[in-house]
């Protein structure tokens, strides 16, 4: 597999925030973006599990990425949204607290994630970067959903 950060490629990026915290995924991995649907859960699923919906006839399962990254978070309202995503080869809706922006970079612009996080941490962000005097986290998707998670998905 190559690195997806390779040196001198610009990339689209959609910005979004979870809390105070803003992170960010490849574009490409975006499908849509729609307002918050209640959520009917399934029994057994982990907490980061909020449920599924029906997406145009589709079953669609519903990730809150805040308790997936062990951020606080509340119910959902109306203010939230889901961002629809090709995950492992499945689309999946991210609950997220707002999307902000489309953001444009080039690699050299993201640096490493720090050797302090935690190997749980470096799984989900490929790197940081600031913008506009803001610290921006890179969201790896492959790795939203653990292996049992993503074929139950």
């Amino acid at each position: 597999m190559t690195d997806p950060l390779q040196a001198g490629a610009v990339r689209e990026l959609i910005a979004f925030r979870i809390g105070d915290q803003e992170f960010c995924v490849d574009i490409m991995a975006v499908r849509e973006i729609r307002g918050w649907t209640p959520a009917t859960p399934l029994p057994r699923s982990p907490a980061f599990m909020k449920g599924v919906i029906n997406l145009r006839g589709a079953v669609l399962p519903i990730v809150d990425l805040g308790a997936r990254f062990g951020l606080r978070t509340g119910e959902p309202s109306a203010r939230h949204v889901i961002m629809v995503a090709h995950i492992a080869g499945r689309l999946v809706g991210l609950l997220v607290d707002a999307v902000s922006d489309i953001i444009q970079l080039t690699d050299e612009a993201v640096q490493p994630t720090p050797d302090v996080a935690s190997d749980q941490v470096r799984l989900f962000v490929k790197g940081i970067f600031a913008i506009d005097g803001r610290m921006v986290s890179l969201i790896d998707l492959d790795h939203i959903l653990p292996e049992s998670e993503a074929e139950a998905a």
